[in-house]
């Protein structure tokens, strides 16, 4: 591992800037913060382009750092928290290339969320780490869904998204040429509890926008429409803890049929 010299303004700038989404499509490029975080993206596939770091957090996963070609810059916390969305962070900072847009097979038994229009950031972050836990084969994203590579939605992943697979295509074209059983979550449907129901051991779960639910143009493709059943006075459930409860559902159904 070599330090790689003067941290100049130029760079300062330069990572700045992939705050702004503007900034990330135009470079290729993210960045990630924490010390956990970018543990979690040095032991992946990802190519880091640059490290800013603290002599501590450096000196921890050193063995992380052999033989790779980053730029290493050792700075200070205070330098470091300057530089990204957190208010505070006291051990690193890392750029990393974006990588292409591909899409992926969802194999036998496994399940894929289909997310459509989600727009909080932090809702999707927690969905990659709900899909993450579940063990959910990928995520398939509408074209408006959040942007992946936005720092609070790599914040709220919790490191998960180094695991999960995500793609972001045209629902209708994509939906229009898949032969997996469709399920959409809804308010009105069938009871996501109801012990009569045997439900598919794979397929795809669509989860639909916070405030409007999932788009019209979806809806000839959905096989059934499911609901989670409301005991209290709660009006809605966000996205992301109806989509932990329906992936939890699901497998637990599949597992008992195993």
């Amino acid at each position: 591992m070599n330090d790689s010299g003067i941290f100049s303004k130029s760079k300062i700038k330069f990572i700045k800037s992939l705050c702004l989404k503007k900034y990330r499509l135009q470079e290729n490029k993210f960045i990630l913060e924490g010390a956990k975080n970018v543990k979690l993206l040095l032991e992946s596939d990802y190519e880091i382009n640059i490290l800013v770091a603290t002599s501590n957090f450096l000196h921890e996963y050193t063995n992380l750092l052999l033989n790779r070609n980053i730029e290493i810059f050792q700075v200070n916390e205070k330098e470091l928290s300057a530089l990204g969305t957190f208010q505070e962070n006291n051990a690193a900072l890392a750029v990393a290339t974006i990588p292409d847009n591909t899409p992926f097979a969802i194999g036998e038994h496994q399940y894929g969320l289909v997310l459509d229009n989600i727009s909080d950031p932090g809702n999707l972050g927690t969905i990659i780490r709900v899909a993450d836990w579940y063990g959910i084969a990928g995520i398939i994203c509408s074209t408006n869904t959040v942007e992946l590579y936005n720092p609070k939605v790599l914040h709220a992943s919790m490191g998960s998204f180094v695991n999960t697979k995500v793609y972001y295509t045209d629902l209708p074209t994509y939906l229009a040429q898949t032969n997996l059983p469709i399920i959409g979550t809804f308010t009105k449907g069938k009871n996501l509890h109801d012990p009569q129901t045997v439900w598919p051991s794979e397929g795809l779960i669509i989860i639909g926008n916070e405030a409007k639910g999932i788009s019209e143009t979806l809806l000839p493709y959905i096989h059934q429409k499911i609901s989670i059943p409301k005991y209290g006075h709660a009006e809605s459930l966000n996205a992301a803890l109806a989509t932990a409860i329906v992936c939890d559902n699901f497998i637990r159904a599949k597992n008992s049929l195993q």
